[in-house]
């Protein structure tokens, strides 16, 4: 097996760390001396910078105006956007743009990947429902009216909702069919309520009350919302490593310099082993991680496997919302009050973190839906 990437996805990694290079995590006040959000909007110049370098068009296809690459292309751009703590939608921006190019009807297409290419059009996704634990296709119901729809319901902590133009909102029909709705922020009946995050990043709950959709704007394809899920839950996991492995070095240069008794701790052996045990959860969630993006972009292409794609984005989740966390404890205990300091960035990565863990949830949740899979369809 060949596991390097291809020179079009090593191209796009070398465009992100250019633009990422000047970026600042301390850009905006500390989370931890912020009673609300830390901004009222996400980093526009950098957004512009990210458009003018053909990132955010790197997944569209080239009718679009873009370079037509896969998810692991994308995955290694939000690993880069990870390491500065970059307050940009990528993520859901780019996420709902494949869904909408894969699924959307040509009058969508049309209104939506243009812009979303160039950047002057914002795509984001509402994906916890209700509570963050429930289905998010169950907190909102689709009913068709003629040529459209109307929806009903609410959605919780949607980022960039704010500062976005189009949502992507999952909903039920009530005959067990999930639909993907696309709602501009200024739809009548839309409301949103203020939300705000673990890092400080404004959210939005989202309350729908009698939205109308026209039918265009719809995509009832079996399996798209859930498409759309496991991409979002995959660059999530690619967000957790960029931040970890940055993290890691950072905790590597302070112990390196950090004298205790005449030596640095970095070479103290209880030091040394816990720094070895968070790179091996480094190395497992980058492996489970381009399995699953690979095992998405395969999917897409028609391959199998002795399990859904589902199963893959589950390993990957439980690595991810884990190892993060363990990564930043660890950075923490191993700075010592110095970890604590507003003064010094690591606090706003362990913030990062712990968002970035609350999002992905549970690994004991991950764990049970793998077995759940396991258990329906037997590898032997």
């Amino acid at each position: 097996m060949d596991f390097t990437f291809t020179e079009e996805q090593q191209a796009a990694v070398e465009a992100a760390r250019a633009v990422f290079a000047d970026v600042a995590p301390d850009g905006v006040p500390s989370p931890a001396l912020t009673p609300g959000a830390v901004a009222d909007d996400f980093d526009r110049p950098l957004w512009a910078k990210l458009a003018a370098s053909d990132l955010l068009s790197l997944v569209l296809a080239e009718e679009h105006g873009g370079a037509g690459l896969d998810t692991v292309a994308l995955c290694l751009v939000l690993r880069e956007a990870a390491r500065v703590l970059a307050r940009v939608p990528l993520l859901e921006h780019c996420a709902t743009a494949m869904a909408v190019q894969a699924h959307g009807s040509p009058e969508l297409a049309a209104a939506l990947l243009p812009g979303a290419g160039r950047g002057t059009l914002v795509l984001t996704a509402a994906a916890h429902g209700r509570s963050g634990h429930d289905p998010a296709e169950l907190a909102v119901i689709a009913r068709r009216e003629g040529e459209a729809w109307i929806l009903e319901g609410t959605q919780t902590a949607v980022p960039w909702a704010h500062s976005a133009d189009w949502i992507a909102v999952p909903a039920h029909t009530g005959e067990g069919e999930a639909v993907l709705a696309f709602v501009p922020r200024a739809a009548e009946g839309l409301a949103l309520a203020e939300q705000v995050s673990t890092n400080g990043e404004r959210l939005a709950e989202l309350a729908l009350d009698g939205v109308r959709v026209d039918g265009a704007h719809l995509i009832d394809t079996p399996g798209a919302w859930e498409r759309l899920r496991q991409v979002l839950a995959t660059g999530t996991c690619a967000l957790a490593l960029g931040l970890g492995e940055n993290v890691l070095a950072m905790t590597g240069r302070y112990t390196g310099k950090r004298e205790q008794f005449g030596f640095p701790v970095a070479t103290f052996q209880a030091v040394a082993v816990q720094a070895a045990d968070r790179y091996i959860d480094l190395r497992a969630m980058e492996v489970t991680l381009w399995q699953a993006a690979w095992r998405l972009d395969a999917a897409t292409g028609g391959a199998g496997g002795p399990l859904p794609s589902s199963g893959d984005v589950a390993v990957a989740k439980i690595w991810a919302s884990e190892g993060v966390r363990r990564v930043v404890q660890t950075a923490q205990h191993l700075h010592g009050g110095f970890g604590a300091d507003t003064d010094y960035p690591l606090h706003r990565y362990h913030a990062w973190a712990k968002q970035l863990e609350l999002q992905l949830g549970p690994a004991a949740a991950h764990e049970e839906a793998l077995g759940d899979l396991l258990a329906a369809h037997p590898l032997a």
